[in-house]
């Protein structure tokens, strides 16, 4: 929903009049940052408004369309032997039949072709036959929201290739001759570094090719806070800036003062520093974080150009206004407040810094700062602060920074001269990169449990220990450290052992998982969780993007009782994961052996049976209710049945019974008088039982 832009006309012209009118001087300053911040809003809402008017008509959806592009990314491996890539259309060869000729169909499509992961697309400019729908994901107060990102992405619809033609005809403007030569580079390295054992990782840190990471990848760079270090962003074209500058400066020197004088100097400086981190933007993809940290470099080459003192604060403020003006949507990202979060960081730690600080000293104040500093923002994020982050990053910076970086660049040239050399440049960077993964793989088997503290305490540290570090004293930043390390130590194991959060009337929320089911039952400072959602191997957990952040956003630190309805993946998805993640008090279940099975041998965790008995949570009656005959699969479920008695409410979960299941527990609650007519029943239909007509369940009771 955007504001109405007769709103922002009328509050841009009442805050004009304001600062035209107003004698006092505060008045008048509040009034034109009002005014700054109503353009801004203008700014984004035209941008929001223009995105927006891009929608598939309804009727389009589920045929079978054809439509004409260019790729515009780099085709990677998906889920379910899948091909998935980006698609900028050009030509849609059907239009939508509709009076209302304005509409505007999607630009930019999210496309997978199933059955052809290890394909590659017939050409760069292609005619495809697609069936496609509008942009929907799972909705839910946290986690991770598949809708946003797309909307942020720019993708206004998405489906699934059923055929492939190359098409010449296709006209190839320069921005789809650029994602040409991007793929052409991306095949370039992928062929050259083929034989490397670490191939992925070079792919994504010399061209931004992250598509090859495996999900062991993606789990230790999770594990270890190093995600930054494959995501091609301030860090590296910072190293890439500070290299061309290095040598350009070094061979400027080495040229007589009458050639060049000082001012040349700078601008080629300047030119070559700026062209070097450009091609290697070019090079990486030139992803949203990358011309974010290019903005920025631009901004401090433009301050060094003309010699000028500028404070660090006025470079960031102007690096910030020129990437909101270029793209508004950048807010929507996580990285955009973590690297100009990092950045503010670094510049209230080290600008204006009077005492002297070896590269050891630096580099522990600069790693400890960020880890305070950026902690409040993940919090936000609902991202844990892995204890063993500060350490990894503490070794993988510098190994990146002076050695990884400058061989696999100074490899990819020398290969690219000198093809010959290429049995001595691969096993040279796949060992640079091998050093690092075994260090990063070390770390992250170690037992660091992520901290999980309140808002306001994480808060309170971070500004302590970022107060601290600029005492001028040479013990600030000893005592900032030993203060955190005290803080670890004696703080936070009691705040491990928090209770739940307290909720005076009970709560029932279903969450939206998709194909399966999650519920959360809390009442006072109990919860029953029933299902845990799907959950596809190395693809999607519903448990860690889906329950896990709501819990930790709802206070909840403890599942008093689990009920697994029944073994089937979509209901027991990430079981074993949640039970890693949070303390259970028990597990009930329909199939006792498959989801001990699921759970592994590692966890100590008893399974029980669904007995016909109950128990009191809390001032709810809880029920169980199965079919017993060693029944399996669906009609093996754990019905749940929830009664508060002072509301004469009641929650019926029923699983995925079957129809004839359904009887069988309708005849056993009338043989209990469970059926009582004054009560309120809230019942969840199972989802394999609605197929059949609504004469059931509900209806009935």
């Amino acid at each position: 929903m955007l504001p109405p832009p007769q709103w922002i006309v009328a509050s841009f012209i009442t805050a004009f009049c304001i600062a035209f009118r107003a004698r006092q001087y505060p008045l008048r300053r509040m009034a034109v940052v009002s005014m700054a911040l109503i353009i801004g809003l203008a700014w984004a809402s035209w941008h929001a408004d223009r995105r927006l008017a891009e929608r598939l008509p309804a009727g389009m959806e589920g045929q079978r369309l054809s439509v004409s592009g260019y790729v515009c990314d780099i085709p990677s491996p998906g889920s379910f032997n899948s091909l998935r890539f980006s698609f900028c259309v050009t030509q849609w060869h059907e239009r939508p039949h509709s009076p209302n000729q304005a509409i505007k169909l999607p630009q930019l499509l999210r496309l997978a072709w199933y059955g052809h992961a290890e394909r590659r697309l017939p050409s760069h400019r292609l005619r495809l036959e697609l069936v496609l729908k509008r942009p929907h994901g799972a909705l839910n107060d946290a986690g991770f929201r598949y809708e946003d990102w797309l909307f942020r992405k720019g993708y206004r619809a998405t489906g699934t290739v059923r055929e492939v033609v190359p098409d010449q005809a296709v006209m190839c403007s320069l921005k789809c001759r650029y994602h040409e030569a991007h793929h052409w580079i991306a095949n370039w390295v992928e062929h050259r570094f083929a034989s490397a054992e670490h191939r992925p990782l070079i792919s994504s840190l010399l061209v931004g090719d992250r598509g090859h990471l495996t999900p062991t990848h993606w789990k230790v760079l999770q594990a270890t806070g190093t995600i930054h270090l494959v995501a091609i962003s301030g860090l590296h074209l910072g190293l890439i800036a500070l290299g061309a500058g290095f040598l350009v400066r070094r061979l400027l020197l080495a040229l007589p003062l009458t050639w060049v004088g000082e001012v040349v100097q700078r601008r080629c400086l300047f030119a070559a520093v700026m062209i070097c981190c450009l091609v290697y933007a070019l090079m990486a993809g030139f992803t949203v974080p990358t011309q974010r940290a290019l903005l920025m470099v631009l901004v401090g080459g433009w301050s060094l150009l003309f010699a000028r003192q500028l404070p660090a604060w006025q470079a960031w403020v102007w690096a910030l206004a020129a990437v909101l003006l270029l793209d508004p949507f950048a807010p929507l990202d996580q990285g955009f407040w973590l690297s100009f979060g990092a950045v503010a960081v670094l510049i209230w730690v080290f600008a204006a810094g009077l005492r002297p600080l070896g590269w050891l000293g630096t580099l522990l104040l600069a790693q400890g700062a960020l880890f305070a500093g950026l902690w409040p923002l993940l919090q936000v994020f609902g991202q844990d602060q892995p204890l063993i982050g500060g350490l990894a990053n503490l070794l993988a910076i510098p190994w990146v920074s002076l050695v990884v970086m400058p061989g696999l660049i100074g490899g990819a040239v020398v290969v690219a001269i000198v093809p010959a050399a290429i049995e001595v440049v691969v096993p040279f960077c796949d060992g640079l990169m091998g050093i690092l993964w075994v260090v990063l793989t070390y770390l992250a088997e170690l037992p660091s449990p992520a901290i999980n503290v309140g808002p306001w305490e994480v808060i309170g540290l971070a500004g302590l220990v970022l107060l601290l570090v600029k005492v001028p004293t040479p013990g600030g930043g000893t005592c900032a450290g030993l203060l955190f390390v005290a803080w670890l130590a004696v703080v936070q194991p009691p705040t491990l052992q928090r209770p739940n959060a307290h909720l005076v009337e009970p709560e029932l929320r279903v969450w939206d998982v998709g194909q399966g089911l999650a519920v959360l039952v809390r009442h006072q400072d109990t919860v029953l969780l029933y299902d845990t959602g799907p959950a596809v191997p190395g693809v999607f957990s519903a448990v860690e993007s889906t329950l896990l952040p709501n819990l930790k956003a709802l206070g909840i630190n403890r599942i008093d009782t689990l009920v697994i309805s029944h073994a089937d993946s979509d209901h027991s998805g990430g079981l074993a994961t949640l039970a890693r993640s949070i303390q259970i008090g028990k597990l009930v279940t329909g199939e006792v052996s498959a989801v001990q099975e699921k759970l592994g041998e590692t966890s100590g965790l008893v399974v029980q049976p669904c007995a016909v008995a109950g128990e009191e949570l809390a001032g709810l009656h809880i029920h169980y209710w199965h079919a017993g005959d060693s029944r399996t699969g669906n009609d093996a479920s754990c019905v749940v049945r929830i009664e508060h008695a002072p509301s004469r409410t009641e929650w019926l979960l029923p699983g995925d019974i079957s129809a004839a299941t359904e009887a069988l527990y309708l005849s056993h609650l009338r043989g209990q008088g469970s059926l009582a007519a004054d009560v309120t029943r809230l019942v969840l239909a199972p989802h394999h039982a609605a197929r059949h007509p609504p004469r059931r369940s509900g209806c009935q009771l």
